[in-house]
């Protein structure tokens, strides 16, 4: 009996690498195609507010595209994981949540989409944060504080997120697909519910892993759903393009920190029933 108890943890990291492995990829994939879209318009995406009159704006939007074109791709690699977990995160997290978008909250700190770059910034740079601590480049303890960040500045963002769909209701419920039951206004106000409850979930520990997953089907549903349909609407918008890939970044950020929490809980379970085991 004790043998089979002992076995619980690596069956239960087995049993979760498979998805592990599917979310790192959808997150890869969303930055790749973020990366892709400026090097295709020789700018930044509309999240980084820098100015026009930059010098070298176009050359600095090349070479950061291709930074994180190439960091993108090689996250899903092991051998390069860390590295790449670690440019995303300080990329996303510092220099477009912070350096980028903070001159815009300190110009309009009471205008509430002041922080919409901040928080997609952060919610970017929270899955590269559990990528890298998960990569076997740092030290147990410090690995698994690392991870709850990630996971805490996911659930700030998505309070964040439901936020701003009550903000901003007028301007979410032309989104909601006309035919979709029972209502446009309905899925305006419960979409934002459904990222404030998730939000919550995370940040308690409360059902956190199920909240997680959910929030990764709810932005699933809205590529085709909503942002799709605005692309093909008007193609020669790159709001549209960025708003698409970058979707698909979240996707694979909420499917990132729910197994990032399914393997916290389950090893906290196999460890309790150990414990048992040997009393």
């Amino acid at each position: 009996m004790g043998e089979q108890v002992r076995s619980n943890p690596a069956r239960v990291q087995a049993g979760n690498t498979r998805s592990k492995a599917l979310g790192t990829w959808v997150y890869a994939v969303g930055v790749a195609g973020i990366a892709l879209v400026n090097l295709a318009l020789g700018t930044f995406d509309p999240m980084q507010p820098v100015p026009d009159a930059m010098p070298g704006r176009a050359a600095l939007a090349y070479g950061t595209s291709v930074l994180i074109l190439v960091a993108g791709l090689d996250i899903v690699w092991k051998r390069t994981a860390a590295w790449s977990a670690a440019v995303l995160t300080i990329y996303f997290g510092v220099i477009v949540a912070i350096l980028e978008n903070g001159r815009i909250i300190i110009d309009q700190y009471s205008v509430y989409g002041a922080y919409f770059g901040v928080a997609e910034g952060f919610a970017l740079a929270a899955a590269g944060l559990i990528i890298f601590s998960s990569s076997g480049a740092i030290q147990p303890v410090p690995a698994r504080r690392l991870t709850r960040a990630g996971q805490l500045a996911f659930g700030l963002c998505a309070l964040f997120f439901g936020g701003a769909h009550f903000v901003y209701v007028e301007a979410t419920i032309p989104l909601v697909p006309e035919w979709l039951p029972p209502s446009q206004v309905f899925w305006a106000y419960a979409t934002g519910v459904f990222h404030i409850a998730g939000g919550l979930a995370i940040l308690t520990g409360i059902r956190a892993r199920l909240a997680a997953y959910l929030l990764t089907v709810m932005y699933a549903a809205f590529t085709p759903l909503v942002h799709l349909p605005l692309l093909l609407s008007d193609p020669s918008r790159h709001f549209f393009w960025t708003e698409n890939v970058l979707n698909i970044a979240l996707v694979g950020v909420a499917w990132v920190v729910a197994d990032s929490l399914v393997v916290s809980h389950s090893l906290s379970v196999s460890g309790s029933e150990l414990r048992t085991s040997n009393t």
